[in-house]
């Protein structure tokens, strides 16, 4: 008879598992690229087999435990699957399974299942960089999951819905503080909204500034590269075509035939340029690292749409009922981040809601200290 922790261990890998198979399962049915479509549909069939070894164990220790029911997260993360499309949270899944891929290696009845489970991250990873870079040396997608452990790179850091989730959490979070040390000095409601609304444009603006420069600087340090790249193919040839049969080697090309395609693409300069471009220096030729201005509007946007939530009540109540309903409001703010950002920490929803909600508080809560503080000593 197992322990009342391996019961609980059990019950939390089948849930974990169902989860799983789940969101791979909304992938599958949302993805239009029919070896994709297979693939995803594979891994929840695995995920599926894996949660009723689980299950059997629960059986075999007379419990006749109920399915799970899907987490918070899981329920978000097929929403955006649906809304937004497998590219989009496709970064975040992955990040989420190498998070995981060594969950089973500690676990002695489960080992065999670590090496399926750190495949599993390999392949969404695959899918990942395929959507980033697109086939490489003529390999189509599914080449590339079938070699993935080889060329595993790890998970990349950013994505669109990190920066979306910290864009919007960067502007309730200093906004809630800026408003509650306004409001504990004991400022009038039309101080408090000018205040907030001024935090909200000048963050906003800021930021949107902010972006605008970073991609800006981007683009052009990246023409700078791919035009110092130009003149080495102009004026060292055989330098660049050398390097480029080096770059296809490491790639685990014979050295023979790196050298025979090297020379192929160096007879095109055009294409050479582009070939070194992406293969060198890790740039897309058609992006350049994105557009400036809508960089700095999505920025604009997100910023405003968190700053938004502590200025509100404001707008309809005031004195301690205003400023409850601003704590009560932006607490609804952080959770809801929270459980965002659990999407790519690899962490509970409920665990990240709490926690964010918590931290926001403490430094609202310091801010409306200091400004009663000096609201006391100024008057």
């Amino acid at each position: 008879m197992a322990s009342k922790h391996e019961l609980k261990r059990y019950r939390n890998n089948l849930a974990d598992e169902l989860d799983s198979a789940a969101l791979y399962e909304t992938l599958a049915q949302v993805e239009k690229d029919t070896t994709r479509r297979n693939v995803f549909q594979q891994l929840a069939d695995s995920e599926r087999t894996h949660a009723q070894l689980w299950l059997d164990k629960l059986h075999a220790n007379g419990i006749r435990a109920r399915l799970p029911r899907r987490s918070v997260k899981t329920h978000l993360m097929r929403a955006l699957v649906h809304t937004l499309g497998p590219s989009f949270v496709l970064p975040s899944i992955a990040a989420t399974e190498n998070a995981d891929r060594n969950k089973y290696a500690n676990q002695p009845d489960a080992a065999h299942l670590s090496a399926e489970e750190q495949h599993h991250a390999n392949v969404v990873q695959a899918v990942v960089d395929e959507d980033r870079n697109g086939a490489s040396n003529g390999e189509s997608i599914g080449a590339q999951i079938a070699n993935a452990e080889s060329w595993h790179k790890g998970v990349r850091s950013g994505n669109d819905l990190r920066a979306a989730v910290l864009g919007a959490n960067d502007g309730l979070v200093s906004n809630f503080c800026l408003i509650m040390g306004v409001a504990g000095a004991g400022t009038g409601n039309k101080a408090i909204l000018l205040t907030g609304f001024a935090g909200l444009i000048a963050g906003a603006c800021s930021m949107a500034l902010g972006e605008w420069l970073s991609v800006t600087n981007a683009r052009e340090l990246a023409r700078t590269q791919i035009a110092k790249e130009a003149d080495e193919i102009e004026h060292t040839p055989d330098a660049e075509r050398h390097e480029l049969a080096l770059i296809y080697q490491a790639k685990g090309i014979e050295a023979g035939e790196a050298r025979r395609v090297a020379a192929q693409i160096m007879l095109d300069k055009d294409k050479a340029l582009d070939t070194l471009t992406r293969e060198e220096l890790g740039i897309d030729p058609a992006e350049l690292g994105g557009n400036p201005w809508s960089a700095a509007g999505v920025s604009f946007c997100l910023f405003s749409l968190g700053a938004i939530f502590p200025v509100l009540p404001f707008w309809w109540t005031h004195g301690l009922q205003a400023i409850l309903q601003c704590v009560a409001l932006s607490g609804v703010g952080l959770a809801a981040v929270g459980v965002f950002t659990s999407l790519f920490n690899g962490r509970g929803a409920a665990f990240s809601a709490f926690r964010q909600i918590v931290i926001g508080l403490i430094a609202a809560a310091f801010t409306f200290g200091v400004g009663r503080l000096l609201g006391v000593s100024i008057s």
